[in-house]
């Protein structure tokens, strides 16, 4: 008589039908059209904005010396680190002199930020205030590598500074913009942003969403960006 083999479970598994629960079955779906109006809404608005995207690049050029985007490593959903693009606002030689300004830094925690930051260009300061540096997000959006909304995606200094709590904010596609955003975008408090992202996270529907792409616009519309 010749011996079974043992099966596994995973094998015996197969034996019996997968019931997936209707809360499950609703969130794929919503998470399915998120990735859809992303697509959608990234894809119309590289087309739309493509005569702004290449005056803004003609600026930079004429503005200062250097390449026209800055490009970082940052890291996106499940800890991939993927490529994150912005408009160039500062000089080329802006990372050498972070360090002698780390002590004027008017945000609290991991992240930087100056309001009368001296590396950045007469274009750049213009292309900040109104978010504009931004755009090129809308091509990481229509890869998939980011989403319209969600956290802002980190990058790799910042993660050594986040609480085992806070790593929650990597479940999810990271987002051109988000909660904190429209809340709190010139509050100094790290604490505060990652309360807001993993808030987010907890409430997170495509009616949230939505509200947050509305309340994005007069946002960026006030100009006061840094």
């Amino acid at each position: 008589m010749t011996e079974k083999s043992p099966i596994s479970a995973s094998e015996e598994a197969l034996d019996f039908p997968a019931v997936v629960s209707s809360d499950q079955a609703g969130l794929g779906a919503s998470l399915i059209l998120k990735r859809a109006l992303d697509l959608l809404v990234s894809g119309a608005a590289l087309l739309i904005l493509s005569p702004l995207l290449a005056i803004i690049a003609v600026l930079i050029k004429l503005d200062s010396e250097g390449p026209i985007f800055y490009r970082s490593v940052r890291v996106g959903k499940k800890g991939r680190n993927f490529n994150f693009y912005k408009f160039r606002t500062m000089v080329i030689n802006a990372h050498r002199l972070k360090s002698d300004l780390l002590h004027l830094n008017e945000r609290d925690g991991p992240l930087f930020k100056m309001a009368a930051d001296p590396r950045i260009t007469v274009v750049g300061r213009w292309l900040r205030r109104f978010s504009l540096d931004e755009l090129p997000q809308l091509w990481s959006v229509f890869v998939g590598d980011m989403s319209l909304v969600g956290p802002r995606p980190p990058d790799i200094e910042e993660i050594h500074h986040y609480r085992p709590e806070d790593m929650r904010t990597l479940d999810v596609t990271p987002g051109v913009t988000g909660l904190w955003q429209i809340t709190a975008r010139l509050d100094p408090s790290f604490e505060l942003k990652m309360a807001l992202d993993l808030e987010y996270i907890e409430k997170w529907s495509l009616l949230l969403d939505s509200k947050i792409l509305l309340k994005t616009i007069p946002v960026v519309f006030k100009g006061d960006g840094q």
